[in-house]
């Protein structure tokens, strides 16, 4: 699998910095390619990529097969805003800088950068370096087949209700090396096993309310429509990370793999600015 890395430009957010309501409690070299987009993401044939990192082709196509949500009522998560509550920022709303992140749950090389890099960012956030946008896709949904890109999303739209503390804590649970699936399993559209990993999160391992959800699919609807906004938003593939607007390289040329590559290419772009 090959990085397809593109920019996006992303507008119109409200941070959230708060916890909201009380809870009671791959390899990085490859990447998922998804629909075609601008310049930056695979060649003609959708086997690389201009930086020579290679890569998989992804079909385009609409949002995630996954899920019940079907004609079911859209329901936001507390801490979500922007068109159909699809914008997630978590940080202080002061932060001068915004990092975007594009994410495939169950994208193998997208969980080695949340366990390389995850941590470097959570305390970036603590420390207000900058804020962060998520942006989440389907591309092994539509292209392996199964639904569990877009099932993990619903999920964690649950956690997100629960809080934005909740909404991180799952998003490395999911992503660690200890739950990630491999990429030919879809481990992710089992309900059981995303509330497996949901012990590992204290806000979440005795709450009703989320349990109910997952089961549930109450946030199947806003998973769907968050894969569109990404397939709308002419990033080609996942992971792709941005600095107010402008992709971040490491020392291949592709995403950072890990927290010492990202935090110089942050602190450089922060320098020159």
């Amino acid at each position: 699998m090959a990085v397809a890395v593109a920019a996006a430009a992303v507008a119109g957010v409200l941070v959230i910095t708060d916890d909201g309501k009380d809870s009671g409690a791959g390899s990085a070299a490859d990447a998922v390619q998804g629909p075609s987009g601008p310049a930056g993401s695979g060649g003609p044939d959708g086997s690389g990529d201009p930086d020579g990192s290679g890569g998989s082709a992804g079909s385009a196509g609409s949002a995630g097969s996954g899920g019940s949500g079907g004609s079911r009522k859209l329901v936001t998560p507390a801490h979500s805003s922007g068109p159909d509550g699809t914008t997630v920022v978590i940080g202080e709303a002061g932060a001068g800088h915004t990092l975007d992140l594009y994410e495939d749950l169950r994208c193998p090389p997208c969980a080695a950068f949340e366990q390389g890099v995850g941590p470097a960012i959570a305390e970036d956030i603590e420390d207000g370096t900058y804020k962060v946008s998520f942006h989440f896709a389907a591309i092994l949904d539509k292209n392996l087949g199964g639904s569990g890109s877009t099932n993990a999303l619903s999920a964690l739209g649950a956690a997100l209700d629960v809080s934005t503390d909740a909404f991180l804590d799952y998003k490395a649970a999911l992503m660690s090396a200890k739950h990630h699936p491999q990429e030919s399993e879809d481990s992710f559209s089992d309900d059981d096993y995303l509330l497996t990993v949901s012990q590992e999160v204290h806000a979440l391992r005795t709450n009703a309310s989320f349990r109910a959800a997952v089961r549930e699919g109450t946030y199947d609807p806003w998973a769907k429509k968050a894969v569109a906004a990404f397939d709308a938003s002419g990033v080609s593939g996942t992971p792709t990370v941005e600095l107010d607007g402008s992709p971040l390289r490491g020392s291949g040329g592709s995403f950072p793999v890990t927290a010492a590559e990202f935090r110089e290419a942050v602190n450089q772009r922060i320098k020159d600015d």
